[in-house]
């Protein structure tokens, strides 16, 4: 008996070390190619990309996966006491493996499959599951379960508690895109990590062993279940009281879905160019991916202002044509509200409301608004009626009941003060661009690139490429008053013959179809004189005149022909603006930007704007020592003296001159009116002392824009609606005239010096120059003088024309 007892007993010893040798060797064989978790130490996760206006409001959010770096010692305990609660109550106190639940898990699998269920109940631990999102693949096999288990010994040797659980909030994938707690809350809730409760906080908890299975909108009774039962375990952990859990019980989930991309609903051109700029300089992978602070140059409030001065501007002239049509016709059925809900509104015009219409009679419609649809895309039952009168809209001249039938959808607006009453609406075929800078930095404070950004993404600001017309005639009279001209210098405005080098001929033309004889140059620009403009290009010669283009930053590479001189070529409205703000600094070239500062995820600073020096401001205490000197590099492509004439100049344009429109805002304003062929295009692009603002009006697909359409009727007052926002309550400031220039008395019409008062204005020179003791008439061919002094203008066969 003893030597059976013996005999099984070294069987049993010898099946328990082959079986143990199996086991390790089966460890062995899943063990020697686990990854290097290691790793861990230089964790580098995707964040994402924010992007701020210049007064910290959040404009964009960029990312693959939506994440937000919190480092552990600033989540608060209460989200900490929430998630261990949820996943492992004892992460504090197990060596990377519960033991205790594992055996809870296996007698929990064990009645299930007694019970005749299928479901398994799992037992790892927040480690295991950093091993598993980190290093592994979400397999359900045993050789995944084996190789988590050993990663979660080696990390627990490798790193700290706080570490391991730093990693895991940060990582978690918990629905709606959202990658870590951090980024959970602003999606969810809308809210930061801090601000967030008991309730809100246990949901979050509730999500990582499912997010669609508690989706708060798709199943929103098991979420709250879930939920629930966090909190219930969170009593039983000592995180709460079981008062202040039946509290949070009872509240509602309240998410509030944090929408991707654009924040603010007026900058989606401007936020959209700094998403191209960022992937231009450090690629798309660090755009979604290196959670980078990005501070922008706009002002939020004046972005406001442009958007509505560019869209009024717009949908006045649009309504002035008249209707022209619906958006779509649907069929009213036994809901009309369904059908309506199936058309997309344009998402960045809340202002306006979809509409069918329901009824018409002669001069009124009885109209159905689209109903609300939910976060979840659930139709709102609530049907809302209204009427559109006649008197209501006035900008169309047929009655309502000939232009609209029942089934049309339209947009609509409320009338202010009238309930239920509602004008009607269209979306402009016309489009354009607006930009406003700060004319000594370069940097863009409002850009809108269109109507609408839902409507076309196409940004008319930077994007559209124009011919600016007599916008671009400043340049010309810059380079002429650089090189030896002053505004009170005569030009003869006669007809003229260009041939050019294939032998065609152009003969430029005046607006008006008529010439002027002698011009000084301040009335040439004030009046917007073509053919004199292109006779000073002539005599100040084409190469000059494309420098001084290519200094300003208006154009790469000019052509050397005189059309150019008015405004042929094209450029963009960022460009020329840009242009103008070098006149209103002094003549210091500025690089127009949109980015003031970008920040790494570390808060380093890899990219700024502004390139001066300041010499001293590294100082950690003052000592007696000199204020810090700040030392400005950037070119000086004009000379201040000229750049004070030229604005000076253009003042001239608003009180006398194509841009009066400006005249009734009451303050120094400088700028000039640009029209081209055929009412193409309608530009004005002008400054004060302490904004420069550039606008164009025209078709995406270049076409007339009808009689009389230029740019002091279309461009100008749509600067002058923005200037009189954007700067109310701002003091009026003058234009500084650099110290060395003098005035002097002149007649406006001959430049000859005069005594005070009358008709005289004055005029600013240069050291050294001054008013002309009598006429000299640059340009001058008696022929062409007398031709012009026995009226026998406009007489010419004038080609194609110019522009103006």
């Amino acid at each position: 008996m003893f030597r059976l007892l013996s005999w099984l007993f070294g069987l049993g010893a010898f099946a328990g070390l082959v079986a143990l040798g199996g086991v390790s060797y089966y460890v062995w064989m899943v063990s020697r190619d686990l990854p290097d978790y290691t790793v861990l130490q230089d964790y580098q996760p995707a964040v994402t990309t924010r992007v701020h206006a210049a007064d910290g409001t959040l404009l964009a959010e960029y990312a693959i996966e939506r994440r937000l770096f919190q480092p552990i010692g600033t989540i608060p305990p209460k989200v900490i006491d929430a998630f261990l609660a949820a996943e492992d109550a004892n992460f504090y106190d197990h060596f990377g493996i519960d033991l205790g639940g594992v055996v809870r898990a296996m007698r929990d699998n064990v009645l299930e499959a007694v019970d005749g269920g299928s479901g398994l109940v799992g037992a790892s631990t927040i480690t295991q599951q950093v091993a598993k999102n980190f290093l592994l693949t979400s397999d359900q096999t045993w050789d995944r379960k084996i190789r988590e288990a050993i990663l979660a010994l080696r990390i627990e040797d490798t790193l700290s508690k706080d570490e391991i659980l730093e990693l895991y909030l940060n990582e978690i994938y918990l629905g709606m895109g959202s990658y870590g707690v951090a980024a959970a809350a602003l999606n969810y809730f809308d809210k930061a990590l801090y601000e967030l409760d008991y309730a809100e906080i246990a949901y979050l908890a509730a999500l990582p062993k499912g997010p669609t299975n508690y989706h708060p909108f798709r199943r929103p009774e098991a979420a709250i279940e879930r939920r629930n039962w966090v909190l219930d375990r969170m009593v039983e952990t000592g995180a709460l009281t079981a008062q202040a859990a039946s509290a949070y019980k009872a509240e509602n989930l309240n998410v509030i879905p944090r929408q991707a991309g654009s924040q603010l609903y007026s900058a989606e051109y401007f936020t959209e160019e700094v998403r191209r700029q960022i992937a231009s300089l450090y690629g798309s992978s660090e755009l979604y991916e290196g959670g980078l602070s990005v501070r922008t140059s706009l002002d939020p409030q004046m972005q406001l202002h442009a958007r509505r001065a560019l869209m009024e501007g717009l949908i006045a002239f649009d309504q002035r044509r008249g209707f022209h049509g619906v958006e779509a016709t649907i069929e009213l059925g036994e809901d009309w509200g369904l059908n309506l809900a199936q058309i997309q509104p344009l998402t960045d015009v809340p202002e306006w409301t979809l509409a069918v219409i329901l009824a018409t009679e002669s001069n009124s419609a009885r109209i159905g608004l689209r109903p609300i649809i939910d976060v979840d895309g659930r139709v709102d039952s609530a049907r809302i009626t209204g009427q559109v009168p006649g008197s209501a809209v006035s900008w169309i001249s047929q009655p309502l009941g000939q232009v609209l039938s029942v089934g049309d959808v339209v947009y609509v607006e409320p009338v202010a003060g009238q309930e239920g009453i509602y004008t009607l609406r269209q979306v402009p075929e016309i489009e354009g661009g607006i930009v406003a800078m700060d004319p000594r930095t370069g940097r863009v404070l409002a850009l809108v690139g269109g109507f609408s950004f839902a409507e076309s993404e196409f940004n008319r600001a930077t994007q559209a490429m124009r011919q600016p017309g007599s916008a671009f005639k400043p340049l010309v009279y810059a380079a002429a008053l650089d090189n030896g001209y002053t505004p009170a210098s005569v030009v003869l405005d006669a007809p003229l013959r260009v041939v050019n080098a294939d032998g065609s001929v152009w003969q430029p033309e005046n607006y008006a179809r008529q010439f002027y004889g002698p011009q000084t140059l301040r009335r040439g620009i004030e009046l917007s004189r073509n053919v004199m403009t292109v006779r000073l290009a002539q005599d100040l010669g084409m190469p000059m005149i494309e420098e001084y283009a290519r200094l300003f930053g208006v154009y790469e590479d000019m052509p050397h022909v005189l059309a150019m001189a008015l405004g042929a070529g094209e450029t963009t409205v960022l460009r020329l603006t840009a242009a103008y703000a070098t006149m209103a600094n002094g003549g210091r070239r500025i690089t127009p930007t949109l980015i003031d500062r970008i920040q790494d995820r570390y808060g380093d600073t890899i990219y700024r704007h502004d390139e001066r020096i300041c010499d001293g401001c590294d100082q950690p205490d003052w000592h007696g020592q000199g204020a810090p000197l700040l030392i400005d590099s950037r070119q000086q492509v004009l000379d201040p003296m000229t750049a004070y004439q030229i604005t000076s100049m253009m003042e001239g344009v608003v009180q006398r001159g194509t841009g009066t429109a400006l005249r009734a805002l009451g303050r120094p304003v400088a700028g000039k009116t640009g029209t081209t062929n055929d009412y193409k295009d309608a530009w004005f692009v002008g400054f004060t002392p302490e904004l420069a603002v550039g606008v164009y009006v025209g078709y995406d697909t270049p076409r007339s824009m009808g009689s009389s359409s230029t740019g002091g009727e279309l461009a100008a007052p749509v600067v002058a609606d923005f200037l009189a926002a954007a700067l109310e309550g701002v003091p009026a400031s003058q234009f500084t005239m650099p110290q060395g220039m003098h005035r002097d008395w002149i007649d406006p019409r001959s430049g000859v010096e005069i005594v005070a008062g009358g008709s005289g204005i004055q005029e600013a020179f240069k050291p050294g120059t001054g008013p002309n003791a009598r006429t000299s008439v640059i340009g001058l061919d008696s022929a062409a003088f007398d031709n012009i002094q026995t009226g026998a203008t406009g007489q010419p066969s004038f080609g194609t024309g110019g522009l103006f």
